[in-house]
C-alpha cells in the first residue's frame, strides 16, 4: 500500500496543473456543500428558536372548531377558559378591518394578556397607557398600514351576536420580530377588552403553553404539541436541503467528470508504464489499486486545500453571520433573521467529507477496471486491447 501511495503521488505531481485545476474545483464543491448545508441548519436553528419564543411556546391548545389557517372557523372557533388550568396564556381571536387613511385593510384582532411571559411577544406594552383601548401591531404590519405609535385607526368587528361594531383603537407599541405569521396583518389589544367588544367573556380560540404545563384530556380542546406545530417549518426546511441538493451535485459531477477524464487519459497514456508494472510482477488488483489510489488522493488534496482556505471563510460567516434581506421574504411567513448564522456540525463535516472521497475513489476505480483486460506484452508495445 506504501508503493502505490508513493506512486500516486509522484503521478499526481508530474500532472502538473491538471492535477490542480481537478483538486480546486472538488475542493471548491467541498466548501460550497459545507456552507450550504451549514446555512440551512443555522436557518432551521434561528427559525424553530424564534418561532417557539415568538408564537409557540411550549405547544398551543386549540378549540376543536377553530382552525388557524381557515379564516371561516374563526367566529364559533372559540370556548371557555374556564376549563384550563396551569401555565398558559389564552387568546382569542376575532376578524376585523381597519381603516387608516381611508384605506380598508382586513386583519386578525387578538385579545392577549397582558401579564403573560411565555412568549416574548411585548404585551406589557398594554398596560399603563391612557388609551381606551391600546393596541399592539408588528413593524411589517406598520409598514403597510403606515401606522405609527400613537396614531388612532378606526376598527370594524363583529359580536357574538353578529352584529357589526366599530370604534377607535390607539397604536401604543410596534414590535419588531422575525417571526412574520405573528406581525402581517395583525392587531394584538387586552383580551378583557376583546371580550367587551365581542361579547365573548372568558373565551379563548388557543392558549399558549408554558413550561411545566401538564396536558390531560379536554373536551373541545386539542393539545398540539411543539414538534407537531413546527412539522411545517421542518418540511419547508427539507425542500430548501433538497432544492440545494441539485446544485452542488451539479458542481460535484463537474469535479468528478473531470477526475474521471484524467484517469481515463492517465490509462490511455500510460500504457508502457502499466504493462512494465505487470512485466514487473505487479498484479492486475494492484495497479487497479494504485490508479484508485490515486482518485483518493485527488480527494484527500482537495480537502486539504479546501481546508485551507475554506475553514477561516467558514469560521468567519458562522461568527459574524450573513445579512439578508428579510423584507423581500416576509409575506412568504417564512420565520427568517436579518443576519443569518450558519451551524457547521461535526456530523456534517464527517458527512461531507466522506461524501467527496467516497465519490472520488469510484470514479477512479471504474476506469482502472479496464486494466483487468490487458495484455501486458500488448501494453509494453503501446496496444492496449
Amino acid at each position: 500500500m506504501n508503493q502505490a501511495l508513493r506512486l500516486a503521488y509522484r503521478n499526481l505531481v508530474g500532472a502538473g496543473l491538471r492535477t490542480w485545476l481537478n483538486v480546486g474545483v472538488l475542493s471548491f464543491t467541498f466548501v460550497l456543500i459545507l456552507f450550504y448545508n451549514g446555512l440551512i441548519d443555522g436557518w432551521n436553528k434561528q427559525a424553530k428558536r424564534d418561532s417557539i419564543a415568538w408564537e409557540i411556546g411550549q405547544g398551543q391548545i386549540i378549540h376543536k372548531d377553530y382552525d388557524p389557517l381557515d379564516p371561516f372557523t374563526i367566529l364559533d372557533g372559540h370556548g371557555n377558559i374556564n376549563t384550563i388550568k396551569g401555565n398558559v396564556s389564552p387568546v382569542l381571536v376575532q376578524q376585523s378591518t381597519i381603516y387608516p387613511e381611508g384605506r380598508s385593510i382586513s386583519t386578525l384582532l387578538k385579545g392577549v394578556s397582558t401579564n403573560q411571559s411565555i412568549t416574548q411577544l411585548p404585551t406589557g406594552l398594554l398596560l399603563n397607557t391612557d388609551a381606551n383601548i391600546p393596541a399592539l401591531i408588528g413593524k411589517n404590519m406598520s409598514n403597510k398600514s403606515g401606522l405609527k405609535e400613537g396614531d388612532e385607526v378606526l376598527i370594524r368587528w363583529r359580536d357574538s351576536e353578529g352584529t357589526f361594531d366599530a370604534t377607535n383603537i390607539t397604536i401604543v407599541g410596534i414590535f419588531e420580530s422575525t417571526v412574520p405569521t405573528i406581525d402581517a396583518g395583525q392587531i394584538y389589544i387586552p383580551i378583557e377588552k376583546l371580550w367587551e367588544l365581542t361579547g365573548l367573556e372568558n373565551h379563548a380560540s388557543y392558549f399558549i403553553v408554558g413550561e411545566g404545563y401538564e396536558h390531560k384530556e379536554i373536551q373541545d380542546w386539542e393539545f398540539n404539541s411543539q414538534s407537531s406545530l413546527l412539522e411545517t417549518l421542518d418540511a419547508m426546511i427539507e425542500t430548501k436541503k433538497a432544492s440545494g441538493t441539485i446544485m452542488y451535485l451539479l458542481l460535484m459531477a463537474i469535479a468528478l467528470l473531470a477526475i474521471f477524464d484524467t484517469q481515463v487519459l492517465s490509462i490511455f497514456r500510460r500504457q508502457k508504464e502499466i504493462g512494465t508494472y505487470i512485466a514487473l510482477g505487479m498484479t492486475r488488483g494492484e495497479v487497479i489499486r494504485l490508479f484508485t489510489v490515486e482518485g483518493f488522493m485527488y480527494s484527500v488534496l482537495a480537502v486539504i486545500l479546501g481546508s485551507i482556505y475554506g475553514i477561516p471563510l467558514l469560521w468567519f460567516l458562522a461568527k459574524n453571520g450573513i445579512p439578508y434581506p428579510v423584507e423581500q421574504v416576509q409575506d412568504f411567513g417564512v420565520p427568517i433573521s436579518d443576519t443569518m448564522y450558519p451551524v457547521f456540525s461535526l456530523g456534517l463535516i464527517a458527512g461531507t467529507l466522506l461524501l467527496v472521497v467516497v465519490s472520488a475513489t469510484i470514479v477512479s476505480y471504474l476506469p482502472a477496471r479496464k486494466i483487468s483486460k490487458m495484455n501486458p506484452v500488448d501494453a509494453i508495445k503501446g496496444k492496449l486491447q
